[in-house]
């Protein structure tokens, strides 16, 4: 399985970025798939997960800011990210799990800055 997220960049605050992630091999009916971020000096943390079945999950600093969506068809997921904040600077990871394994991508990086 691979991840190839897209779509991070430099924008001020307030702006908005949609982020990408389209995964490609055995890709398996029941799985989850997440975004999840590690800001300068800070550890990895979730920001938002969907699972193919059962709820969306966000993280509570970006509750009412961000919107995880996920085209089963394509097998991408995407984030949607508005009202960004300075804090929000991080590269953030895509994540699919399925059958108790976690597949990673590289990262993209978001940087939010005037």
């Amino acid at each position: 399985v691979q991840l190839v997220e897209s779509g991070g960049g430099l924008v001020q605050p307030g702006g908005s970025l949609r982020l990408s992630c389209a995964a490609s091999g055995r890709i398996f009916g029941i799985n989850v798939m997440g975004w999840y971020r590690q800001g300068p000096g800070k550890q990895r943390e979730l920001v938002a997960t969907i699972p193919s079945i059962d709820t969306i999950n966000y993280a509570d600093s970006v509750k009412g800011r961000f919107t995880i969506s996920r085209d089963n068809a394509k097998n991408t997921v995407y984030l949607q990210m508005n009202s960004l904040k300075p804090e929000d600077t991080a590269v953030y990871y895509c994540k699919l799990g399925q059958r108790g394994i976690d597949y990673w991508g590289k990262g993209t990086q978001v940087t939010v800055s005037s």
